[in-house]
């Protein structure tokens, strides 16, 4: 007979304690811990059902065809080539940001060539039906559903067998034997391990909604991210109509991958060319602009730095940076104080990528220092110009990974200068219509960019 003990479990990471505490040893955070009853019993005796035996690795047969076709490159790419058939994937972002949009209109596509169970906890099959018709979704193969009963859920997937499931979202679903609430870390746990046991049984790739926190993070424990094959983030600004869809983990593609999306009344439309895009509208014979060629993944995108750089009228100078690390502004200005000679002790410092994206590699650090040099000294960086390297804390352009790819780019863009690290230089091949230049600190950088 299982009997029923009381703990309490951090909704933030999943520690759990007999005890009640104020702040979460293993997280750190403050009152998050949440009192829930879990059942202890005596393991039965096992029996292992047909089919569970060992394989070796080499009876093992894998064929091309476990990918389904989304027939939306900028998602296939970023899934790796399609969706792998019985995998689990955690889709995330803020409310609001086109999560629903996208499974809806990957629902459209799909239901070409499988049948697709859409069950939503957040909406009624009305509401669903007056979002698909706005999204101009008629596929006869999709299947409506507006249950938040995990139980019943399982009971229609083995009854109907669809080939594809969208669960929206994770944290509505509820498992009615736990006595937590909904949202809590055992539901969402639960259910998530019987979502990913169903879809390893019956080869049925399941898409789960995940909800953000205010601190940009899935909620629930982050075992939720480490039991499923594939994380998405949706990422973006509200108010403007460009969305990227990043994967951060992937079991079967490479991590960091990115698609872009344009939001429209209509719903989602790809951007084949996102470097074209957020190039667009860019000022030319400017100050402070300057284009650098960023790697996602395997992709590179070009992408515009903005600064600006103005006198402070307080005794501490003012510091912003929007799509790039703080931290990582701060330092730079630190290096062309110290190796430079440009006095911004006294000068408020803001930096902005263009288009809403987050960049978070070293080789833009060459971009932002290129950016914030011009805004002080007043010189105009050439609109035909890209940089690209890492800077090290002695003023020294250290060499970057890919540079053939992001110089093809640049090409293609219809670029006529790239300045790279000088050890890169060496490296690369000479290409037509585009002059390399290789710069070894950030003096000489400056002093190329100067004269233009």
């Amino acid at each position: 007979m299982a009997k029923r003990k009381t703990i309490f479990i951090c909704q933030e990471c999943g520690y759990e304690t007999s005890k009640w505490m104020g702040r979460c040893p293993g997280c750190g955070q403050w009152n998050k811990m949440i009192e829930e009853m879990q059942k202890v019993g005596i393991t039965a005796n096992v029996t292992l059902p047909r089919g569970a035996s060992p394989m070796r690795l080499d009876e093992v047969e894998v064929t091309q065809e476990e990918r389904i076709l989304t027939d939306i490159k900028e998602l296939d790419g970023v899934l790796g080539g399609g969706i792998v058939r019985g995998s689990l994937v955690l889709v995330g972002g803020d409310p609001g940001i086109g999560k629903s949009t996208l499974l809806l209109q990957l629902c459209q596509t799909v239901g070409q060539k499988a049948s697709v169970l859409y069950a939503s906890g957040e909406e009624s099959v009305k509401q669903i039906k007056m979002r698909a018709d706005r999204l101009g979704v008629t596929t006869t193969n999709l299947m409506l559903m507006a249950e938040t009963n995990l139980d019943i859920i399982l009971r229609v997937l083995q009854d109907t067998k669809p080939e594809m499931v969208i669960i929206d979202s994770i944290q509505t679903v509820f498992k009615p034997d736990l006595t937590s609430a909904p949202g809590s870390v055992s539901q969402v746990r639960e259910a998530c391990l019987h979502l990913m046991n169903i879809a390893k049984e019956k080869n049925i790739a399941i898409f789960v909604v995940g909800h953000v926190t205010k601190e940009g993070t899935l909620a629930g424990p982050r075992v939720l991210e480490h039991m499923v094959d594939c994380v998405l983030y949706f990422e973006g600004e509200r108010h403007q109509s460009y969305r990227v869809l990043r994967g951060v983990k992937n079991r079967f593609g490479s991590t960091n991958e990115i698609g872009v999306f344009e939001m429209r009344d209509k719903g989602l439309v790809e951007v084949s060319n996102p470097s074209k895009m957020l190039l667009s509208g860019r000022p030319l014979n400017v100050s402070g602009s300057c284009v650098i060629c960023t790697l996602e993944g395997t992709r590179p995108v070009l992408a515009e730095i903005q600064a600006l750089v103005s006198g402070t009228n307080f005794g501490m100078p003012r510091r912003m940076a929007t799509g790039v690390d703080y931290n990582r502004v701060t330092l730079l200005m630190a290096v062309l104080e110290k190796r430079v000679g440009l006095n911004l002790q006294n000068q408020d410092a803001y930096v902005n990528v263009i288009g809403g994206i987050k960049i978070d590699e070293p080789a833009a650090d060459l971009g932002v220092i290129t950016a914030i040099a011009s805004s002080f000294k007043g010189f105009e960086v050439p609109s035909d110009t890209v940089v690209m390297g890492e800077v090290g804390l002695t003023g020294e352009i250290r060499a970057i990974g890919h540079i053939d790819k992001r110089v093809n780019e640049a090409l293609k863009l219809g670029f006529l200068k790239c300045i790279v690290p000088s050890e890169n230089a060496k490296h690369l091949e000479k290409m037509d219509g585009t002059r390399i230049i290789g710069v070894a600190n950030i003096r000489q950088a400056m002093e190329m960019l100067m004269k233009g």
